[in-house]
Parts: structure tokens; C-alpha cells; sequence
């Protein structure tokens, strides 16, 4: 026997078991791979998590219904302060006044909360903290307006004129809210704690 014919022996031998291999290997991802779906993306997880953060904000026909405390299922909203009672004539003149200058401030554009948080600067990892407190101050309503005390927009910054910009646009009262949860409490973690444990921040 040459060495050839032991080499082509040779690899008789091991073509074999190599090719039943190598096929094994094939029909076994062939089997697996219909079996096997991509797992979903962080974002789609996030926005299954938190749809209301992705739906289009569409204002109140009736402006007036911007005047809110949200309720939340199971929770005490607490009331406004009762304020002093002004002369009749004085008090509509005054009232006619603010819902003018209110009306004028009154956000109409469009978007979602999500995009209103990113636009502010607010890192993705906080939505869900910021989440917890709008839906409590606003309901996610750029032009809500607590009737006592006057706070406004999705934070309710209170006097809304510490708001640079305009209070009742959402990007401008997150942006501004962004750095109060810092300055104030550190991350927007340590506001929600706050929050939670005090029903106010």
C-alpha cells in the first residue's frame, strides 16, 4: 500500500463521521432557528412598561377643564387652600383677567410625554420616577392649573412664572423641573421618595 492510497484510506475514514457531523450541525440550526425570536428591544420593553408616556397629547376643548386636581385611583388628592373671598365685582374682573392671561399661555402643540422628557434633557432611566409625579401634579396635562394656589403645568410649578419661558409648555416646565429634582433632592429618585413619602415634593 502507497502512501496515497493510505491517505485516501485514510480520509474514507474520517470524511465519514465529519460529513455526519457537519450534517447534524446544519439540521440542528435548521430545527432551532424557526424556534428561536429576537428578544425585544429595551425601548419596546420600556414603552409596554409606560404607553401612557407615548400617547399624543390632545387638549381640553373646554379650557376650563384645565382647572384640575387629578384624581388617582385609590388616592387623596389633597384640597386647595381656601382663599380669602375678594368683593364680587373685584373677584370676576379678576377671574375674567387670569383665565385671559391663562388662555393666552394655554399649550395647543402636540406631542407625547415621552418626547416632551427627552426634549427636556431627562435621562430615559428617570421617565419612570418623573412618570409618577406628573400623572399625581397634572395628569400629563400640560395646561392643568391647580384652582387654589395656581400651580401650573405638568409639574405644577408654583408660582408658574419661576418657569423660564412659558409654564404651560411641557418641555419648558420639565426642563425647568429637571433641575429642581437635582438641586433639590439629588436625582429624580430622591424626589420620587420624597413624593411617596410626603405626597408633595
Amino acid at each position: 500500500m502507497t502512501a496515497s492510497t493510505t491517505q485516501t484510506s485514510l480520509w474514507r475514514r474520517v470524511r465519514g463521521p465529519i460529513a455526519a457531523v457537519t450534517a447534524a450541525g446544519f439540521l440542528g440550526m435548521a430545527v432551532l432557528a424557526p424556534m428561536t425570536t429576537p428578544s425585544a428591544s429595551a425601548d419596546e420593553e420600556f414603552a409596554a412598561q409606560y404607553p401612557q408616556l407615548f400617547q399624543e397629547f390632545v387638549p381640553n376643548e373646554n379650557p376650563s377643564d384645565d382647572f384640575i386636581l387629578p384624581a388617582i385611583e385609590g388616592e387623596e388628592v389633597p384640597k386647595p387652600k381656601p382663599v380669602a373671598k375678594a368683593p364680587e365685582e373685584s373677584k370676576a374682573s379678576a377671574d375674567s383677567a387670569e383665565a385671559a392671561s391663562i388662555e393666552s399661555l394655554r399649550y395647543t402643540g402636540g406631542g407625547a410625554p415621552s418626547e416632551w422628557m427627552a426634549a427636556a434633557g431627562i435621562a430615559q432611566s428617570d421617565w419612570g420616577f418623573v412618570d409618577y409625579i406628573a400623572t399625581r401634579e397634572s395628569g400629563w396635562n400640560p395646561n392643568a392649573t391647580n384652582p387654589g394656589s395656581g400651580a401650573c403645568g405638568l409639574i405644577q410649578a408654583l408660582p408658574c412664572s419661576k418657569v423660564p419661558g412659558n409654564g404651560y409648555d411641557p418641555v419648558d416646565n420639565l426642563t425647568w423641573a429637571n433641575g429642581y429634582a437635582v438641586d433639590r433632592y439629588g436625582s429624580w429618585a430622591g424626589a420620587y421618595n420624597f413624593w411617596v413619602a410626603n405626597d408633595w415634593w
